[in-house]
C-alpha cells in the first residue's frame, strides 16, 4: 500500500510540474495544451519508468492507454463503415450511402503512432475518415500495418504496398466505384512517413495501372539520419512529443538494440558509407531563412556506431533519402507542418526537394501547431488546432482530387 501511495505521489507531482510548462505566445487554447502536455508527459514518464523496472516496454503501456480509444466500425445514415481486409492487411472501409451516378473520388490513409502504437480503430482516426468520406463523398480506406517492435521494417512498408496495390486493381475500384484517376494517398506522422514511401514505390512500379492523383502528408518524418536539424533543438522539450521520444519511437522502428538510440542522441549512428545522402538533407540549403535562424550546420559525425543497420540508408524508410530521379515521378503533393514539432524542418525540407524537380506542391505551415494534433479533436480537450488541420487538409483535397 505504501508503495502505491508513492507512485501516485510521484505521478502527481509529475503530473504539477507539467503544468507549469511554459507555453508560446501565439498558442490557442493554451491551458487546454498545457494540460494535454503534462498528461502526455506523464504517462510518458510512467511507461519509462515501468520499462526500467522491468513491468512493460514502453510501447505496450502506451498502447494499452491508446486502445481504450478504439471504436467499432459504426455505420450512419450516410456512410456505410465496415472492418475487412486486403489480403491480411487489415482495412476499415468508409462508403457513402448515397447514388452517384459517376464513379467517386477515394482516399487511403495511413494513421501515426511512431510506428509503435495506433490504428484507423482510434476515435480520431475514425472521426477524421469518416468526415473525409462525408465532405467530399469519396470513398475511404484507413489501412492498419503491422507494428513495431514486434514488427520492424520493412514490414510496415510491405503492409502498405500490398494494400494499396490490391486497391487499386480495376475490380476492387468497379467493386466500390472509384475513379480510378482520382484517387489520393495522406498520412499523419510515421503514416505521413509510410504513404510518401507507398506513393514513390507505386508511381514507378510497372505492375501498377493506376498511379496516384494526389498524396497529402501531414506532419510526416521523412529522415533520421541527421538527429541536429533546427526542428529537433528548438523542440528537444517540444509539447507533448520531445525529441528523446520521437529517438526512441523510430529506434524501435528499426532495432530493439538500445544502443542505436544512444547513438542517435549524439548524432553518431550513421555508417561512413551514408556520407553521399547528406546532399538530401542538408538543411543549410533546404530551409528558408526563418527556419534556419542562427543555427550552424555541422555533418554529423559518421562511423561512431558499433553496428550497421543498412536500413538507416534505405528511402523506403527514410523518403527523403529518395534521389531526385525517383522524385520527379510523384504527383501533386500537400504538406503540412507545424511550428512546435520535433519532426517539421522534415516536411520543409521534402517540399522544397519535390519543388526543386518540378513536382506541384502546396505547403501549409501552421504557426502554432504541434505534433499530433489531429489525435487530440475528439480528446475530452477537443482542441480546435486539430479541427482546423482537418479542414484545412480536407479543402485541398476537395479542391484538388
Amino acid at each position: 500500500m505504501g508503495f502505491k501511495a508513492l507512485c501516485v505521489g510521484l505521478l502527481c507531482v509529475s503530473f504539477l510540474s507539467y503544468i507549469y510548462t511554459p507555453m508560446p505566445d501565439n498558442i490557442e487554447e493554451p491551458w487546454k495544451l498545457i494540460a494535454l502536455d503534462a498528461v502526455a508527459k506523464t504517462f510518458s514518464l510512467t511507461a519509462l519508468c515501468l520499462e526500467n523496472i522491468g513491468v512493460m516496454r514502453y510501447e505496450e503501456f502506451i498502447s494499452m492507454i491508446i486502445n481504450l480509444d478504439y471504436t467499432q466500425p459504426h455505420s450512419d445514415e450516410h456512410i456505410t463503415v465496415t472492418d475487412t481486409a486486403f489480403v491480411d492487411i487489415p482495412v476499415r472501409l468508409y462508403l457513402p450511402k448515397s447514388k452517384s451516378e459517376a464513379p467517386r473520388r477515394a482516399v487511403i490513409y495511413f494513421h501515426g503512432g511512431g510506428f509503435c502504437f495506433g490504428s484507423f480503430k482510434q476515435r480520431a482516426f475514425d472521426f477524421l475518415n469518416r468526415w473525409t468520406a462525408s465532405k467530399l463523398d469519396a470513398v475511404v480506406v484507413g489501412v492498419d500495418y503491422r507494428l513495431a517492435p514486434q514488427h520492424h521494417f520493412p514490414a510496415q512498408f510491405e503492409d502498405g504496398v500490398t494494400a494499396v496495390k490490391f486497391f487499386l486493381q480495376d475490380k476492387m475500384l468497379t467493386k466500390y466505384g472509384v475513379d480510378p484517376t482520382r484517387i489520393a494517398i495522406s498520412g499523419d506522422s510515421s503514416g505521413g512517413t509510410l504513404a510518401a514511401a507507398v506513393t514513390q514505390q507505386v508511381q514507378i512500379d510497372p505492375e501498377v495501372k493506376h498511379k496516384f492523383k494526389l498524396q497529402a502528408l501531414l506532419y510526416p518524418g521523412l529522415q533520421v539520419i541527421d538527429t541536429h536539424l533546427p526542428s529537433h533543438l528548438e523542440n528537444e522539450r517540444g509539447i507533448v512529443l520531445t525529441r528523446d521520444i520521437a529517438i526512441k519511437l523510430v529506434s524501435l522502428f528499426f532495432t530493439k538494440d538500445e544502443a542505436l538510440q544512444w547513438a542517435m542522441r549524439k548524432n553518431q549512428h550513421m555508417p561512413l558509407e551514408s556520407k553521399h545522402l547528406f546532399r538530401f538533407v542538408n538543411w543549410s540549403a533546404l530551409l528558408p531563412d526563418k527556419f534556419r535562424k542562427n543555427y550552424v550546420y555541422t555533418e554529423p559525425v559518421l562511423g561512431r556506431s558499433a553496428f550497421s543497420l543498412p536500413a538507416l540508408m534505405d528511402h523506403r524508410a527514410l523518403p527523403l533519402l529518395a534521389n531526385d530521379a525517383h522524385l520527379q515521378h510523384l504527383p501533386q503533393t500537400y504538406i503540412l507542418t507545424c511550428q512546435y514539432d520535433v519532426l517539421r524542418d522534415d516536411g520543409i525540407m521534402y517540399a522544397s526537394r519535390l519543388q526543386s524537380v518540378g513536382v506541384e506542391v502546396y505547403h501549409d505551415h501552421v504557426e502554432d501547431g504541434i505534433h499530433g494534433a489531429l489525435s487530440y479533436m475528439t480528446s475530452p480537450l477537443h482542441l480546435n488546432l486539430g479541427l482546423r488541420i482537418r479542414d484545412m487538409y480536407v479543402s485541398w483535397l476537395d479542391k484538388n482530387l
